[in-house]
């Protein structure tokens, strides 16, 4: 192969670009995913090395299970805020806020979230049974299009939230990602977003000395070296001398229904990922797989106190900015993040990272996955003079966005049989669509037969 001529081109073999690259690319997703993959900690009081940790090693399960075929990286979920939430709320300080961490029901919650891993392998069970061409029927482009366009949108009001912390620094981050990926020449066009990352950093540290006096606190506080994983905070703990079967009980019954949202989160996140690559990876190595990857990976992490993983749109934005599509990449992502879950004192310099920064990079990020559920619907050229075609998708995104939006939860909740449900706009607008596509007649494709709408994905030759 060439030596990638055109950085434009999509380079599938990072190995073409040499090691130090390589090496600089798999920091850049290391980045791209480190502000999201915190935060989940930060808001549920779990532990942000544990965290680290199994984000790293529940990428490299996922690509173990996935044949190493897939550039996916899994991150900490968000969906299942509301069942931590729920199960383990935080508890007030002296002040009367809630910002203590609820360790004595945390470890609860982490075996709800484990449990609900499994449901992954439920229906990865049914593909393998059933076949994608029956189970795919079900999310055609007119479904999965506006669901990956919503979720950036409705990812964007967090990182416009971190960017007013101070605009200038988010700017700075936003600005070098534009001109390094429009105007940028080799390697310098590949990695826009960990430089943006740096350029921000570093000007924040400059015009703040407040900022740059905490960060230097935290980083000479913190250790060189330290372990990732505290028993007390495993799921395994809940079985020791104060085992309550009925709160385990309420646990998984709170938290394991989520796990069909974020199910079909998953099945939009494959589409988005494949439709960036321009592999189909629905097809191969299959959904089967990459729901059980994903499944273990969420129920690995939890039973030992992290939080559930989920594929990253963070990564997938990495993708379609540096067009380097080698899942090794990826795979380097994940050992970075396992080193670093082991030093604390490194974990503290990025842990301190500005909110501006993260925003900043997030904004463009997220916008990205939005544009690549428009891609979606454009190449599968959906054909918006049907009705049934247009109901859906402004269904879909009307509530993915309103539910995200109408309520600091950003959900929906209900009680059954006295147990509160919490269902997040993206998982209602996906449930919604996918119900009116059963239902509504006019459907025109068939997965495996009509190209024109396989799977959201396959829109052209498939490159290897």
């Amino acid at each position: 192969m060439e030596n990638n001529k055109k950085t434009n081109e999509a380079i599938y073999d990072a190995r073409t670009l040499g090691l130090p690259k390589t090496l600089v690319l798999g920091l850049q997703h290391m980045f791209a995913m480190f502000g999201a993959t915190v935060l989940v900690p930060a808001i549920t009081g779990l532990d942000v090395a544990t965290t680290l940790l199994f984000a790293g090693l529940g990428t490299l399960l996922f690509h173990l299970i996935t044949g190493g075929k897939v550039p996916a990286f899994l991150g900490s979920s968000f969906a299942f805020l509301g069942g931590y939430a729920a199960v383990a709320p935080k508890l007030l300080d002296a002040n009367g806020e809630a910002t203590i961490a609820n360790t004595q029901m945390l470890p609860y919650a982490c075996f709800g979230v484990a449990c609900a891993g499994l449901v992954y392998l439920l229906l990865a069970l049914l593909f393998k049974l059933f076949g994608a061409k029956k189970v795919m029927r079900f999310f055609p482009p007119i479904v999965t299009g506006p669901i990956i366009i919503a979720i950036g949108l409705t990812l964007a009001g967090t990182a416009i939230t971190s960017c007013t912390s101070n605009w200038l620094v988010a700017l700075m981050a936003i600005i070098v990602v534009v001109v390094c990926n429009i105007w940028g020449k080799g390697m310098i066009k590949i990695i826009p977003i960990l430089l943006g990352v740096v350029a921000s950093y570093v000007l924040s540290m400059i015009i703040d000395p407040a900022a740059r006096a905490a960060v230097a606190q935290k980083v000479s506080e913190a250790q060189w070296i330290g372990l990732p994983i505290h028993w007390e905070a495993t799921a395994f703990s809940v079985f020791g001398a104060e085992f309550d079967a009925s709160l385990l009980i309420t646990s998984i019954i709170t938290i394991m229904p989520i796990a069909l949202a974020t199910i079909v989160e998953h099945i939009g996140d494959m589409c988005a990922i494949s439709s960036t690559v321009g592999k189909n990876y629905v097809e191969d190595p299959g959904l089967h797989r990459t729901l059980v990857g994903d499944g273990l990976a969420t129920s690995v992490a939890s039973l030992f106190g992290g939080p559930a993983n989920t594929t990253y749109g963070e990564n997938t934005g990495v993708l379609a900015l540096s067009k380097v599509f080698d899942p090794m990449v990826i795979r380097l992502a994940a050992f970075f993040a396992i080193l670093l879950s082991f030093c604390p004192k490194f974990a503290a310099l990025i842990v301190a990272m500005p909110a501006a920064t993260i925003g900043g990079v997030s904004l463009v990020l997220y916008g990205m996955i939005s544009a690549v559920g428009v891609r979606n619907v454009v190449e599968n050229q959906v054909d918006f003079t049907k009705s049934r075609n247009v109901l859906i998708a402004a269904l879909i995104l009307c509530l993915a966005v309103g539910i995200k939006y109408y309520d600091p939860s950003g959900a929906i909740s209900f009680a059954i049989g006295g147990v509160n449900i919490s269902l997040s706009g993206l998982a209602v607008a996906a449930l919604v669509g996918i119900l009116l596509n059963a239902v509504l007649p006019g459907k025109d494709y068939e997965f495996g037969v009509n190209r024109k709408g396989d799977t959201a994905v396959n829109f052209g030759a498939r490159q290897e």
